[in-house]
């Protein structure tokens, strides 16, 4: 029997549930509007979002420089696509390939994260003419077939009759493991330098330098899967900049537009030599209003100086939000894991009493930040105070 929604209802989470597939677990409020750091509800709340729509609100919400990018660009082109060239998407271009690490030299825009490291994965594969991927346990990197073959324990919900291609998974921080797997066979090696479903588990320096050591060695490719660390969230434009380590291929989305849509996959310029016209391709991806809204969104950081005030809110929450029910704080930048000594599902549940908005994560015990990189030292006072009155779990 066909779902209907009754059009008299006003609640949209009622209106949801009727017509489309619930595989979301939703929150308990409706927003209605959003400014900078703050989520209002249609029943009058203003709630501290310091999860930034899974990591993609960089600029926060309604920023000057974004909302007239957008407009401007829709008002003179809303699209075309890649059969023609493009000054906005040419801008895009240029102004990632100068935030990028100085080896990377040419972009592919998509139109998600998944699709990033969908394609980053099949030009690994076209380059080097293997057959086998590895990755890092508790590693996500989505849901398409060869981005979910590559996420550890997909297997409970692929779906897909096979993987693409071979796959093993290195031991997170095992660099031994890491010597031993990484070999002639293998076509890439893709890893988060902070894995953000995980629980914002930042990998050592160590590690990072032995997959890049060993990829070079066996002529293999270092896909480095920034879709939530980077665009700033690190404290760096990109996470492997604070390891001063530059793999072959570095993906992007989520912050990258600042609430649009987009993705990009960025390599060096002998990764690129591989690809001629027909190799690649996207129907919206570097499409215009993205195009636009990466330019502002990068412009934006740099002219506010928002990498240096993302290191100085991660120092600020390190040092104060230390209390309550947190033991531990793992992660970089504002990609940050709260260790709790309950489920951390119950410590976002009590700070969003308190009109603060959290995330969970595959860690039952980690709370995460994912806060725009506008967040304002206020906005972590409020945050240390609410968890200060979260009493520390005794039992």
């Amino acid at each position: 029997m066909m779902a209907t929604a009754n059009k008299f209802v006003d609640d949209p989470r009622v209106r949801e549930a009727a017509l489309t597939i619930p595989v979301y677990g939703q929150l308990p409020f409706v927003p209605e509007r959003a400014s900078g750091c703050d989520i209002f509800t249609r029943d009058g709340r203003r709630i501290l979002d310091l999860y930034g729509g899974h990591a993609v609100a960089a600029l926060g919400y309604g920023h000057p420089r974004l909302v007239q990018a957008i407009q401007e660009q829709s008002s003179k082109l809303l699209f075309q696509s890649n059969a023609v060239a493009l000054d906005v998407r040419a801008d895009a271009a240029e102004q990632l390939t100068r935030i990028a690490p100085a080896n990377i030299t040419r972009v592919f825009f998509v139109n998600s994260g998944a699709e990033a490291n969908e394609n980053a994965l099949r030009m690994a594969l076209m380059a080097t003419g293997r057959k086998k991927v590895l990755a890092l346990t508790q590693g996500f990197h989505g849901r398409t077939a060869a981005a979910a073959a590559v996420t550890w324990n997909a297997d409970q919900w692929y779906g897909f009759p096979a993987r693409p291609f071979d796959v093993d998974f290195i031991p997170r921080d095992d660099i031994a493991a890491a010597q031993s797997m990484i070999d002639d066979s293998v076509a890439a090696v893709i890893f988060e330098p902070v894995q953000g479903v995980a629980g914002a588990y930042d990998l050592s320096t160590e590690f990072i330098e032995t997959l890049r050591s060993a990829t070079s060695r066996h002529g293999a490719v270092l896909i480095a899967d920034e879709v939530q660390s980077g665009m700033g969230r690190s404290g760096r434009f990109f996470a492997v900049q604070t390891h001063d380590v530059m793999p072959d291929i570095i993906t992007s989305a989520k912050a990258l537009g600042g609430g649009i849509p987009c993705g990009a996959v960025m390599c060096t310029e002998s990764i690129a030599s591989n690809f001629g016209a027909g190799a690649l391709g996207s129907t919206f991806g570097g499409g215009p209003i993205a195009a636009a809204a990466i330019t502002a969104t990068i412009q934006g950081i740099l002219a506010e100086h928002l990498l240096a005030n993302v290191r100085e809110r991660e120092a600020q929450i390190r040092e104060h939000c230390v209390v309550g029910p947190v033991y531990k704080i793992q992660g970089m930048g504002l990609l940050l894991g709260l260790v709790c000594d309950r489920p951390a599902v119950e410590v976002r549940d009590a700070l969003l009493d308190h009109d603060i908005l959290t995330g969970t994560s595959s860690d039952p015990n980690v709370l995460r930040i994912l806060a725009p990189l506008v967040l304002q030292e206020s906005h972590v006072e409020h945050l240390a105070h609410a968890l200060s009155n979260l009493v520390p779990d005794t039992l």
